[in-house]
């Protein structure tokens, strides 16, 4: 007899699922990928009007992304260069995009050559991850994103779980589980390596391997204080800062490691825009890092990784300093006061056990009179009968079917998602792990 399907590394796969489900993919609500509801910001979006408004463009997708591009340009901001959408879509992109790094760059007080953009987080992953797969074995706490491990498995890079604990308090930001001066915990496994632990077990020898850290933790939303990572930048050879959600969290910046590149070369932070401003379909984000590094990567890779709308977009989004705090007051806002909401809803269903989170989405563990209950009836319910998309959780490491990972909406989204859980009651779950 077949077991269920397997659950997909990522959230997000609307279109699949609509297809599946005989609808649309707008009459899917989606909360399995965490973006920000209200988005794309305003400029892009009145672009996106132009595209369909247009009547002197030539018809159909060539017509719409030429007005597109029109659109943008003519949203101007600093950084970004006036030149016709005919061109724009004509030529190749700048090799280098100097426009856009520079945009990105000066957001962060840095150099330009210590900003590489990529084709979303994921691309710059599968670079980092020859480094790191060169550095050792990598560390990988769990629960963690699968598509680390992906990233190390095309380099043929080894790699262990630290598991981290599964319950913790209210406050953040949090010390990270694994302080510098104390022994991680024994590995939960290893993928394809009979490693010596020795490296890593005494803090007064030479940095060694590779320690990925996502900053919220995805997808437990915990934030981590910068002053508990720092230390760890001497004990291993090279240190990878997923800060994909940092930008939405209130107060977040405060716990970047971007402030530390300069005096730690072994340092690499990787961003997104996707979440932020919830453009997933431009495929959009950048590292940052010692520049020798970065120039290696870019060697490497594809020569135009970002598409010519892509960084265009970067740098409307990024290059208007006002508008762009106006735009992460507004997110940090709606997290502020929607994610507390939320969790106080849902921690009162019977069955389901919100645990704190500081970004846009909750963790959800299934118990019921303190044994472990299935979500998995409720989420195939939820997506079958509600049209609602929640994140299957049997992908992380260290989880299973009695987990949820649910991304915050709007508040009339978020009430819809109250009223189809209360709907499907305890009843839809059932007991086991």
């Amino acid at each position: 007899m077949a077991g269920p399907p397997a659950a997909d590394p990522h959230g997000g796969n609307r279109i699949a699922i609509a297809r599946r489900l005989g609808c649309r993919p707008e009459q899917l609500l989606e909360a399995s990928a965490s973006l920000v509801p209200f988005g794309p910001p305003a400029s892009l979006r009145r672009a996106m009007g132009r595209a369909v408004a247009a009547g002197g463009s030539p018809p159909g997708p060539l017509g719409a992304l030429e007005s597109l591009a029109s659109g943008l340009m003519a949203r101007g901001g600093p950084g970004v260069h006036r030149a016709a959408s005919a061109t724009l879509l004509r030529d190749y992109p700048d090799r280098d995009y100097g426009a856009l790094r520079q945009v990105i760059a000066a957001h962060h007080g840095l150099d330009p050559a210590a900003v590489l953009p990529g084709n979303g987080a994921a691309e710059l992953f599968t670079w980092v991850a020859r480094d790191a797969a060169a550095a050792g074995v990598s560390l990988l706490p769990s629960p963690g994103f699968a598509d680390y491990r992906r990233a190390l498995a095309c380099w043929g890079g080894h790699w262990e779980l630290l598991p981290l604990p599964l319950r913790w308090g209210n406050a953040f930001p949090q010390p990270f589980p694994f302080a510098a001066d104390t022994h991680p915990p024994q590995p939960a496994a290893a993928e394809n390596s009979a490693t010596d632990r020795s490296a890593y077990d005494s803090p007064d020898s030479e940095a060694a391997g590779a320690l990925w850290i996502t900053n919220p933790h995805n997808p437990t939303g915990q934030l981590w204080s910068r002053l508990s990572l720092e230390p760890l930048l001497e004990r291993f050879a090279l240190v990878i800062a997923d800060e994909a959600f940092l930008p939405l969290v209130p107060g977040g910046e405060a716990q970047s490691l971007v402030p530390l590149l300069a005096a730690h070369p072994n340092l690499v932070v990787i961003r997104s825009l996707t979440k932020l401003f919830a453009i997933a379909g431009l495929r959009l984000g950048y590292a940052l890092a010692d520049p020798v590094r970065l120039a290696g990567w870019a060697s490497w890779r594809d020569p135009w990784p970002v598409n010519g709308l892509a960084a265009l977009a970067g740098e409307v989004l990024l290059g208007d300093g006002p508008a762009l705090e106006r735009w992460l007051a507004r997110v940090q806002g709606w997290v502020a006061a929607e994610g507390p909401w939320l969790a106080e809803q849902l921690a009162a269903v019977a069955g389901l056990v919100p645990l704190p989170s500081a970004t846009n989405f909750l963790l959800v563990r299934g118990e019921l009179g303190g044994q472990p209950l299935s979500l998995e009836p409720l989420r195939l319910a939820l997506q079958e009968r509600h049209r609602i998309l929640v994140r299957d959780c049997r992908s992380f490491e260290g989880l299973g079917e009695n987990w949820l990972r649910i991304a915050l909406l709007d508040s009339a989204g978020n009430r819809r998602l109250l009223r189809a859980i209360r709907r499907e009651g305890p009843g839809a779950c059932s007991p086991g792990w």
